[in-house]
């Protein structure tokens, strides 16, 4: 267990990521293939019910052992929670309601982020976006590990370690490589979550909110159905950036296996992304498939070849962004204007500006008496 990875340095390439121009030929040789563009009519259903179940679990654990409470937050619990992440994951795409409706788009990520037990769905989006838009790309792309990782995790037991806390190392990693201004749907997003934290906590007390929360910690670590967090981007084959997967799990994560033809087309739901393969067989033969996450995560550990340096990388082509959208403040502002709150401040001020000059006025012909 204590043999040391090979590497000492990401795999550093001048060349732009694939991904677009294997979609251009794609829509060149399979125009039809834009038919599968736009929303998945059955997420918001398949999403609710992941999220009833879970609350109705959350009530059936109340007064059970520890014991039951830990089982079942890792084989049940913390499967449907990953599920969950990987939904937000498809509806930060926009694939509920359509490009059209963000912000309906968002406020149904944070539906779904419930059960997970903290607010992860609006920071998610801001940073995915940028996964796609600049893979692999130094300082801006924060689905690599850092610096810090790759030289700290290196032998079979530190990676195991490090697989183990992933979620942690996954969700505090933009802090350190790309810092973002929080947005006001974050802010609301993190009220919104400890609301319902407070609402499982009270009704059903600490065991359920353990169960939710531990659950998603262990799901998201060493856990067959977290193998795509290492089978999708790190590098297995030579001059291969992403992998797909076309095994039962993408039963319960939303086809996040097929992961190839996402970065192809991510604006495609995941519903939809088998028939990208099957449209379009002669792109994609070719590519290694992994057939197992569970042997993923196993190579990962025991392959001295396979470890956090085992990632592409490539200079940023732009410097970060800190400042982000508060796009909220447009439908605040229109509803205080429906309110009349302007007309009443720009009324209040006027009244105030007027009673001064008179107020100057009548102090001033006191003075010249």
């Amino acid at each position: 267990m204590g043999q040391a990875v090979s590497r000492d340095d990401f795999m550093w390439t001048y060349s732009e990521q694939p991904h677009c121009s294997r979609r251009e030929k794609i829509v060149k040789a399979h125009p039809e293939i834009k038919q599968l563009f736009g929303i998945d009519p059955s997420l918001k259903y398949v999403v609710s019910a992941a999220v009833l179940l879970q609350i109705l679990a959350c009530f059936l654990l109340k007064d059970a052992d520890w014991t039951l409470v830990l089982l079942q937050a890792y084989f049940f619990g913390g499967v449907v929670n990953h599920s969950m992440t990987l939904a937000i994951h498809d509806i930060s795409h926009n694939t509920v309601f359509g490009n059209s409706r963000p912000i309906a788009n968002r406020f149904f990520g944070m539906w779904a982020n419930l059960p997970i037990g903290v607010p992860i769905s609006i920071a998610f989006k801001k940073y995915h976006v940028e996964h796609h838009r600049y893979l692999g790309e130094d300082g801006l792309d924060t689905d690599v590990p850092t610096e810090l990782e790759a030289k700290l995790f290196t032998s079979s037991l530190r990676k195991f370690f490090w697989l183990f806390f992933q979620p942690l190392f996954y969700g505090f990693r933009p802090l350190i490589l790309y810092k973002k201004a929080p947005t006001d749907l974050e802010i609301l997003n993190v009220i919104v979550q400890f609301i319902f934290d407070g609402f499982i906590l009270y009704y059903c007390g600490i065991k359920s909110l353990a169960y939710l929360i531990i659950g998603s910690l262990l799901a998201m670590g060493v856990h067959p159905s977290a193998g795509h967090f290492i089978s999708e981007h790190y590098v297995f084959a030579k001059n291969q950036e992403t992998y797909s997967y076309y095994g039962f799990w993408n039963l319960v994560t939303y086809n996040v296996g097929y992961h190839v033809e996402h970065h192809d087309f991510p604006y495609i739901p995941g519903r939809n992304l088998p028939l990208v393969r099957k449209i379009a067989p002669e792109f994609y033969d070719s590519l290694l498939v992994h057939n197992s996450w569970t042997y993923v995560l196993y190579q990962f550990v025991m392959n001295p070849a396979i470890g956090p340096y085992a990632r592409i990388k490539r200079k940023a082509r732009v410097a970060q962004q800190f400042e982000g959208n508060n796009v909220l403040d447009e439908y605040v502002e229109a509803f205080f204007t429906q309110l009349g709150y302007f007309k009443a401040r720009e009324a209040v001020r006027s009244l105030v500006s007027n009673l001064s000059q008179q107020c100057a006025r009548v102090f001033g012909k006191k003075k010249e008496i």
